[in-house]
């Protein structure tokens, strides 16, 4: 080093440092990429996503490279300053002030500069970079291999396996949902909504949407002619399901388009066997299946009405096509009895009058609350599992952070509740 002059002293140093710097930028690029987006370049076959792709599945190898670089840098450039330093104000200045003089030169230049810059821009950094990366890690490489070898035998002494840990990108549901919910203008606020509620369908199955078996309208082949006409006259549906005196014995299914089938001459003929005549085969499914499950069982099946039925046999309710597609897409149109009949209403001082049939899960919905759902899928059968028993009189009470009042009775049911989320009173 002696016969070097100092001015190529000074120009290697800054080299070293620009090195240094490259190696600092390169690390934290490639380790700011986004997988996602990455996957995204690499299909579309941009070379530089592929070769950082490749570097980045033994990212152990690829900090090795890095490391060996940049600490081999850094050991010349303090050298070749001391040189420097040596050179120009003499050995104490070399011992003393060029360390700390370096360090900040260092810290500036080739460590925190390089690293925001490209941390702000790391596909602009990293796709270059690993051109560089790849070529060295030929060379480097029993060097990696050995540094990498004594340093996970050294994990191992304090019982950390690393060759163990496996490194994924996926995505845990509620972490997906975040990612959907900070999408911003990237996805329309309706479309958000849309793929959040097809999150929720993983927790929820036909028991929460279906109707229960007391709201069922259907037609009872035991009823005479004329009930069933005005059944069919004044219904709401499409398919009503058929049974024989008790809905537990359902026999099929009717569509109403099959009822003009029954006409003759112009006039309409409703018997009990033209009905059976012309009656689907009842689709029955269990109370526990899921609704993802569903949806592909009802394409599979081509149905779109089913009977769930619980573990004795006993029919609960219905769920239609429309109800699970209503999960996801939030409600086709207002029908006539919710025209007739809302289910929640808000009242002073941030009361809601509900009616006792309404789902828990659908409460909660509307009002952002969190009343339980691990149990009763109703209000009614909310309220009735937590008194042990259905009320003889209007009684008030509190479940967790809610206070109820019931305002209606009947005869083997609760039909409307005040309910309250006590937050909401506190804060008055």
């Amino acid at each position: 080093m002696d016969n070097i002059s100092t001015n190529l002293l000074i120009l290697i140093l800054v080299l070293l440092i620009f090195l240094s710097a490259f190696f600092s930028s390169s690390e934290t690029g490639m380790l700011s990429l986004n997988r996602y987006r990455l996957r995204h370049l690499v299909n579309k076959g941009h070379k530089g996503a592929i070769r950082s792709s490749a570097l980045l599945n033994r990212t152990d190898r690829l900090i090795g490279v890095i490391l060996i670089g940049n600490n081999l840098v850094n050991i010349f450039a303090t050298i070749v300053a001391g040189l420097i330093a040596e050179r120009l104000f003499g050995e104490w200045f070399a011992l003393t002030v060029m360390p700390l003089l370096l360090t900040l030169i260092i810290l500036i230049f080739a460590e925190v500069t390089p690293k925001s810059v490209a941390a702000a821009f790391p596909e602009k950094v990293a796709f270059p970079a690993s051109m560089v990366l790849q070529a060295l890690l030929l060379p480097l490489y029993p060097v990696v291999l050995l540094i990498n070898a004594i340093s996970n035998a050294i994990a191992r002494i304090f019982g950390l396996d690393t060759s163990k840990v496996k490194l994924t990108d996926h995505l845990h549901p509620e972490e997906l949902r975040t990612v959907v919910d900070e999408a911003g203008d990237l996805i329309p606020d309706h479309h958000q909504g849309m793929l959040l509620n097809i999150l929720d369908l993983e927790n929820a199955t036909v028991e929460d949407i279906m109707i229960p078996r007391n709201d069922v309208q259907g037609i009872d082949l035991e009823d005479s002619i004329e009930e069933i006409a005005e059944t069919l006259q004044n219904t709401e549906y499409t398919r009503l399901p058929v049974y024989e005196g008790d809905i537990n014995n359902v026999i099929g299914i009717l569509h109403l388009r099959k009822v003009a089938r029954f006409s003759l001459d112009g006039e309409l003929k409703i018997t009990h066997e033209a009905i059976r005549n012309h009656l689907s085969p009842p689709y029955f499914i269990p109370e526990s299946t899921t609704l993802p499950m569903q949806l592909m069982n009802f394409q599979k099946e081509k149905q779109r009405t089913a009977i769930i039925v619980d573990e004795y046999g006993e029919v609960k309710g219905i769920a239609t096509l429309v109800d699970l597609l209503e999960e996801i897409v939030g409600d086709f149109a207002t029908d006539t009895s919710e025209e007739e009949h809302d289910e929640i209403l808000e009242q002073p001082d941030n009361w809601f009058l509900i009616d006792a049939a309404a789902s828990i899960r659908d409460i909660n919905k509307s009002l952002g609350w969190e009343l339980p759902t691990d149990g009763p899928k109703t209000l009614n059968g909310l309220i009735v599992e937590f008194l042990e028993h259905i009320p003889d009189a209007l009684v008030s009470f509190e479940i967790g952070h809610y206070r109820f009042e019931i305002k209606e009775l009947g005869d083997n049911r609760i039909e409307k509740a005040m309910v309250l989320e006590k937050y909401d009173l506190e804060s008055n």
